[in-house]
């Protein structure tokens, strides 16, 4: 499936249009659901693509999810790992678009919490929604037009029921008719390839927590490596190892227009191993938080190695270290 570019979309003052590359995305998912074995549904009227929940979808719908995050305006494929790696695969993103594609797309922003359902909801949707203080401060989120669909992707292991789509209808300011959504659990193969996808994603928000000016940020590149299932059901422990995937083994460069002594004032503190929860799976340090993700340190949540290259002085920072034996231990191996 081929991804969008620039030429093929309509553009806004910040970049192309993310709703509409999103929505491009989603009709062509929605047309193969069949080829990549997940079901498309139709709930209180919204589009449901389900990716994991009650069909086993696949490796090929883990990309396509990981693009619909992403308003398809980046590239995610899989790359073979080194012989000495732990696992077969890594899920590499590259992207022009970084702060409009991960932040504005890809960020999973919005806990969908209607009634006694839950999701983590991603996706371009969100700039709809606004409600983040992060799209607000970029300018990422707008009112919905008529035209608009709300396109989104829901880490979830329930599909959403009738009261949940009009809520986030609602909350997106569209009918239900334009609400199309893509869903799988963290334990499916789409499920932890989507998840393992934002390599690049919590670099720019880790920096953007830093007070970096995130919009310098001109080409990214991220890879970290697709972690074998957890047990069916087994949520926490598909949480964990999506998580220490990004943690312990996810690299990503970043291509920056700044100055050398604003890199070099946050360089050291982006990679995951700068927050002192560090160190262990983090089923471990999720367990110790009572299994409250506001709870776990925020600067926990990057990659474990940060590469940045200054394109004003030709200077490179590298900090950050993978860690094999907690991958070791968080994948059974």
């Amino acid at each position: 499936m081929k991804s969008a570019t620039p030429n093929d979309l309509s553009t806004t003052e910040f970049g192309p249009d993310l709703c509409r590359s999103a929505s491009q995305c989603f009709e062509t998912l929605w047309r193969d659901a069949p080829t990549l074995k997940c079901r498309a549904l139709n709930i209180a009227g919204a589009r449901v693509l389900d990716a994991g929940v009650n069909c086993s979808g696949s490796l090929a719908a883990g990309l396509a999810l990981g693009r619909l995050c992403l308003g398809d305006l980046a590239t995610v494929r899989y790359a073979p790992t080194s012989p000495q790696d732990l696992v077969g695969l890594v899920v590499t993103i590259q992207t022009d678009y970084p702060v409009l594609a991960c932040l504005g797309g890809q960020y999973a922003g919005w806990p969908v919490s209607v009634g006694d359902y839950f999701a983590m909801a991603s996706g371009p949707m969100r700039g709809l929604r606004g409600k983040e203080a992060m799209l607000e401060e970029l300018k990422l989120s707008r009112q919905a037009t008529k035209e608009d669909l709300a396109v989104g992707v829901l880490e979830s292991d329930k599909l959403p029921g009738e009261d949940v789509i009009e809520s986030m209808a609602e909350e997106c300011g569209v009918d239900p008719g334009r609400l199309c959504l893509a869903i799988a659990p963290s334990t499916s193969i789409a499920g932890s390839a989507q998840v393992v996808s934002r390599s690049v994603e919590t670099a720019l928000h880790k920096l953007h927590a830093l007070d970096f000016d995130v919009t310098r940020v001109m080409s990214a590149h991220g890879d970290a490596p697709l972690p074998p299932p957890a047990k069916l059901g087994d949520t926490i422990g598909g949480i964990g190892r999506t998580n220490d995937s990004m943690l312990y083994g996810a690299r990503v460069t970043l291509w920056v227009d700044a100055e050398d002594d604003l890199i070099e004032s946050v360089a050291s503190k982006v990679p995951s191993d700068s927050s002192e929860d560090h160190g262990q799976p983090f089923a471990k340090i999720f367990k110790q938080y009572d299994y409250d993700f506001y709870k776990v340190d925020p600067m926990l949540f990057s990659p474990a190695m940060v590469t940045i290259h200054s394109l004003r002085s030709g200077k490179t920072w590298r900090h950050g270290q993978l860690n094999q034996d907690v991958l070791r231990e968080s994948f059974g191996l």
